[in-house]
């Protein structure tokens, strides 16, 4: 005879179609709130139960999932949604420490950053965040073995160290070297705890370096990202798996010094990338489903041009990962930021976030 949670499950799944018909999810979540603010319907939330500062205009939130929440694996992202002045913004972080249903997250205050603010100064322990679908192809092999780098930019650290502690957990290889630059020592998230996890596992390897700060401590390097520095910290590169996280400038670099020798290289970048070649002049974009077309720059990446003109397409990492923002291209040359690739077919996802327009565009928005 199945168990009782098995059966559960089983009736559960029977049952929604016809109760999907007969209850509204939403009449039944603001009933449900008034009891407990994470039971719903299906919708994914958590309650903020701890929040610290680990580090200058930064803030560190311990979250309980509900049982709709996703468990993400360490070193992917999730979209998480907040109400800011009546609108509901996404965006994503990679979570780390994840264990007994709940999971933590770190963000940095970046100027203009609507929802890193929101997150930094005003949510409060016991307020409830609504959550999205874990994404994200930065992973480790199930069977660590050789030697393996790690490259990070300030708050690109967060995947990173949820990887590592993922690795802590199951072996870790026989050399890793992490290496994490940040603006300052006090910007150096995670320090003491790399440091501790280095003293239980004599194959990692964490060395931290400041760009703006002249550190006074032999620990701690000063510099940018270059192969002289590369060398002096860690030895010879080549041949390694090798796995980035940071701004797009930074993955650029990174990228240029190593994707020719390393073994593989893995990169997820947190900020738009940068343009390479100036792209002039403004194009029409036909939303068909709206029936409107717009004049936009081709300069812009197309969720950027369309924010401005006053469309708000759903969008979460802003970075290509996520997806939210894919939407039906009918016709049109399309220009990708990230690969510099062109697109003139139809294409049933094209990312809003990480392209811009070449030509005249039809959308399926």
């Amino acid at each position: 005879m199945p168990d009782s949670q098995t059966s559960g499950g089983l009736l559960r799944r029977a049952f929604r179609p016809v109760a999907d018909l007969l209850v509204s999810p939403a009449v039944f979540d603001f009933w449900v709130s008034r009891f407990n603010r994470l039971w719903s319907w299906q919708r994914p939330l958590a309650r903020v139960i701890a929040r610290h500062q680990p580090g200058p205009g930064a803030v560190t939130l311990v979250l309980r999932r509900n049982r709709h929440c996703p468990r993400p694996q360490p070193g992917q992202h999730i979209n998480l949604t907040v109400e800011i002045d009546g609108r509901r913004l996404t965006r994503c972080y990679s979570p780390h420490s994840l264990e007994d249903g709940r999971m933590t997250i770190s963000v940095k205050a970046v100027e203009d950053g609507r929802v890193s603010r929101h997150l930094c100064e005003r949510v409060r322990v016991g307020d409830v965040l609504e959550l999205g679908t874990a994404f994200g192809q930065m992973n480790t092999s199930k069977e660590p073995h050789g030697r393996w780098l790690m490259l990070a930019a300030g708050s690109g650290i967060t995947p990173l160290y949820s990887l590592i502690q993922a690795l802590a957990e199951r072996g870790m290889p026989p050399r890793l070297d992490l290496v994490h630059w940040a603006q300052r020592r006090s910007d150096l998230w995670f320090e003491q705890e790399l440091r501790e996890l280095a003293a239980v596992h004599p194959g990692l390897h964490v060395h931290h370096v400041t760009t703006r700060e002249q550190v006074t401590d032999d620990t701690i390097a000063h510099g940018r990202l270059d192969a002289a520095l590369l060398q002096q910290l860690v030895g010879d590169v080549s041949g390694r798996p090798v796995m980035a996280c940071g701004p797009a400038g930074f993955i650029q670099t990174a990228q240029a010094l190593l994707d020719p020798v390393a073994a593989s290289f893995q990169a997820e970048a947190f900020t738009p990338p940068v343009f390479t070649e100036a792209a002039d002049g403004e194009v029409d974009v036909t939303l068909a489903r709206r029936g409107l077309t717009l004049r936009l720059p081709r300069g812009q990446t197309l969720l950027a041009a369309l924010e401005a003109a006053g469309i708000r397409p759903d969008s979460g990492c802003r970075m290509g990962i996520c997806n939210s923002c894919a939407c039906g291209k009918r016709s049109g040359l399309t220009h990708d930021v990230h690969t510099g690739q062109t697109e003139s077919e139809p294409v049933p996802a094209l990312r809003l976030c990480i392209n811009r327009a070449g030509s005249d565009l039809v959308l399926d928005l």
